[in-house]
């Protein structure tokens, strides 16, 4: 499964916020600093996250973004889903233009079968929390997953 790098900003940016007090809100720019990110990058994908349940955003006065929810009760699934899209495990990782259950591959049924149940229950027995609790430098098996090693 190949992931883009809007699934790695999603993780850096609900990262920072999880760091936070659940309720807290923090502005766009602040988040996008503190995780090295490009703001005007993690604007379009935060707000991919508001329509999936994951953010609150928040106008006027205290402007920006919180968690929905508590990072436990986050689960990866919902979060790459929401970035990602619906279909993401629906996917072809090796035809991925050309390969649907109406023009299968060779190999598109077993890959079918394989990430419903091994990537899919990955997926959603991972929260944001278990993310959190593993330091920056033992996070390579998400950073081979979803792109280059960040550069801080």
């Amino acid at each position: 499964m190949r992931l883009g790098r809007e699934s790695e900003y999603a993780i850096e940016g609900l990262i920072a916020l999880a760091a936070k007090p659940l309720g807290t809100v923090m502005l766009l720019r602040d988040v996008a600093k503190s995780r090295v990110v490009p703001a005007s990058f993690l604007a379009k994908i935060f707000q991919k996250l508001t329509r999936g349940g994951i953010l609150i955003s928040s106008r006027g006065a205290v402007r920006g973004y919180a968690l929905a929810r508590r990072p436990k009760d986050l689960k990866l699934k919902e979060i790459f889903l929401a970035v990602e899209g619906t279909d993401l495990l629906e996917r072809c990782i090796f035809w991925s233009d050309r390969c649907v259950d109406a023009n299968p591959c060779a190999l598109h049924f077993r890959w079918k079968k394989m990430r419903q149940r091994i990537i899919g229950e990955l997926m959603e027995r991972t929260t944001l929390a278990d993310l959190m609790n593993v330091r920056a430098d033992e996070r390579p098996g998400l950073k081979g997953l979803i792109g280059r090693p960040r550069q801080r």
